[in-house]
Formats: structure tokens, sequence, C-alpha cells
């Protein structure tokens, strides 16, 4: 593969790179919708074809509040809201289950999906659950409400 890049020019490279990245950003989309759908992944990806051809487009995909979020706490570890895992899990499991129930009559497809739902499942309860920040403004108040009950 590598060969074949090598032999591309460097405009065309930056091209393909940035059409690639913007077809996983929209990956990355859909599967904020779509629990079976890695969206973390392919932002990634996303983020390191645009860090490769266009700063604009990185710096878009890093700062954008919704989906520059999603690498970011990745990146850093902090985890996965509580409130994404209940969605993820529910949607997950409602989408397989009418799936394996109505649609799918190869019993060994029905198994497929019921391990994959397990999978994903497992993988989303092992992810370190997202403790929201507290702002510095909330955090004086609370302070402040609390010295103020000491003392009253």
């Amino acid at each position: 593969m590598n060969k074949i890049l090598n032999r591309i020019s460097k405009r065309a490279k930056k091209w393909i790179y940035i059409i690639t990245a913007n077809f996983l950003v929209l990956l990355g989309v859909i599967g904020i919708f779509v629990p079976v759908l890695p969206t973390t992944i392919f932002l990634i990806l996303a983020a390191s074809l645009y860090m490769r051809s266009s700063e604009y487009y990185y710096n878009w995909l890093m700062n954008n509040k919704i989906l520059g979020k999603y690498i970011k706490d990745y990146v850093e570890h902090k985890g996965m809201p509580i409130s994404s895992k209940i969605v993820s899990i529910t949607f997950l499991w409602v989408g397989i289950s009418f799936s394996v129930i109505f649609l799918i009559e190869t019993y060994w497809v029905k198994l497929l999906l019921l391990a994959i739902a397990v999978g994903v499942t497992t993988h989303l309860i092992m992810l370190k659950t997202l403790k929201k920040e507290v702002s510095p403004q909330k955090n004086i108040s609370l302070i402040t409400n609390t010295a103020e009950s000491e003392i009253i």
C-alpha cells in the first residue's frame, strides 16, 4: 500500500486522506445513533488522517463541541457518561433483539448477533464511567453555601 501511495503526488494524497477522513467522520456520526457501529474509533482514525492532510479539518474535528469530545475523552482516558452507556446498551439490545426475533431465520446468525451484543455490552460496562466535572463557578457557590450554613 505504501508503494502505491509513494507514487501518488502529495496533493492527491492530501485529498485521498481528506475524503477518507470525511467518510470516517460520517460513519462516526452514524455510530452516535446506531449502537452497534463504533463512534470513537472512526473519529480517531479521521483525526489521524486530517492530521496528515489538513490542519484546518483537524482543528475543526478536535474543537467540535460534539465530535471532539469523543476523541478527547478517549485519549485522556476519562471514560463514557453513564447516560450514554445506558442509552447505547438499551438501543443495542432493542435492535439486536428485534433482528433476532423478527428478521433473522438462520440459527447461527442469531447466535452471532447475540454474542456481539454480549461483547459490546461487556465492553461498554467495563469502560470507565465519565464523572461530571463541577465548573469553578458552581464549585465556588457550593463552598460559599457550605460556609454560610456553618455560620448559621
